[in-house]
């Protein structure tokens, strides 16, 4: 019997590497076989139309693309698919790229190198500012096509001939880091092989990159919530000097400060979208601290709060009555008005900040594009 290893990565744990996965007996929905013809579909695109195999027939290579908006290999991948896609749109040749992932079954930790995950709606902001030129279908809610094709990862490229018999499955290339030049192009060359009416070699290759997420491990997000929820949450104290050391920022890492009070309406609001970002980035260079401007008197108000909002990042509270020395010590720029929210970088640098509510998404992709993370390994 044929043997098939997986290694996770430790340093990225949702990441896959498949040997012969396509082989694999305990993967659950097995990859299409070389030979096999192409399972139809019927699904939503970002631009509004709905689309099955009928879509493309009268193109002679079909070349169907299995990606997402999260996964960072995905990400790596996105412009090199629009290079491919323009570079045959005057020959008959169909790119379309198929979202497989069920975004209920992907855990914040897993959105560490995005600002998006994967619903429908995101699917549509993602191809919008990306420029996509080739239908990105949604297969999320049933995951009927994913399942029948059995992909393995986030890219996952499979190509059909006229007859739609799938003569290629694998990579797009062998190079990951988009800024690298790939040896073997292995995708183009599949495409050039059959509008050649040759054969292709290799038919099949090793994938790299996130693993799909199937709706049967939901149950993931359950045991998330479980865990954080018996995370501690603390409340400390810090005084005009703590907040300057603070300011400094003498770590590695992208520092996001929000000054928030129990009193605050909108502070109270926003707060579960500063717990939602930590959950997000936290096992990157980042970090999170939350400084409530409450009254020290307020503090158990205060750490109750964090509490229901399981705020298990790290929190001050402000000990002087002087409330200016507080302002001053953040951010002479800002006006005092609540809530406030900086982005500093290690040195001391505020490179965003914001009096009043953020928005969330700009939010995120400030952080996720910053030179300290960014969207790629």
């Amino acid at each position: 019997m044929k043997k098939s290893i997986f290694i996770t990565l430790a340093t990225a744990p949702f990441l896959t590497f498949s040997f012969a996965a396509f082989s694999n007996p305990l993967v659950e929905h097995p990859t299409l076989a070389i030979g096999a013809s192409a399972p139809d579909f019927t699904l939503p695109a970002v631009d509004g139309k709905t689309y099955s195999l009928s879509s493309f027939k009268n193109k002679d290579v079909l070349v169907i693309i299995f990606t997402c908006n999260h996964c960072p290999t995905a990400q790596a991948y996105e412009d090199r698919i629009i290079k491919l896609t323009k570079e045959y749109s005057d020959k008959s040749v169909a790119v379309v790229a198929i979202m497989p992932n069920d975004p209920a079954s992907i855990t914040l930790s897993e959105l560490d190198y995005t600002d998006l995950s994967d619903s429908f709606e995101e699917m549509k902001i993602r191809a919008k500012e990306k420029g996509f030129n080739f239908p990105y279908l949604y297969d999320g809610d049933k995951e009927e096509a994913a399942k029948a094709y059995g992909p393995v990862t986030t890219p996952h490229v499979f190509i059909f001939d006229k007859s739609r018999k799938l003569r290629y499955q694998g990579r797009i290339d062998d190079v990951e880091d988009p800024a690298k030049t790939p040896k073997n192009h292995d995708t183009k060359n599949a495409v050039e092989a059959l509008l050649s009416n040759q054969e292709i070699n290799p038919a099949t290759t090793k994938v790299f990159g996130c693993s799909v997420k199937w709706i049967e491990k939901s149950d993931w997000i359950t045991k998330a919530k479980e865990a954080w929820a018996k995370e501690p949450v603390e409340l400390n104290e810090i005084d005009e000097k703590g907040i300057k050391e603070l300011l400094q920022n003498n770590s590695d890492k992208l520092r996001l400060i929000n000054v928030w009070a129990t009193w605050c309406g909108p502070c109270v609001t926003e707060f579960p979208e500063f717990i939602t970002i930590n959950r997000m980035y936290r096992k990157r260079d980042f970090e999170f601290i939350s400084i409530s401007a409450d009254n020290l008197s307020k503090k158990d108000k205060a750490l109750k709060f964090l509490k229901s909002q399981q705020a298990s990042n790290t929190n001050y509270i402000f000990s002087e009555d002087d409330k200016y020395k507080m302002i001053e010590a953040i951010d002479p720029k800002w006006q005092g008005a609540l809530p406030y929210t900086i982005l500093v970088e290690p040195g001391g640098k505020i490179v965003y900040a914001k009096q009043g509510t953020i928005n969330p998404r700009q939010m995120k992709k400030a952080i996720v594009e910053h030179r300290l993370l960014g969207r790629y390994y």
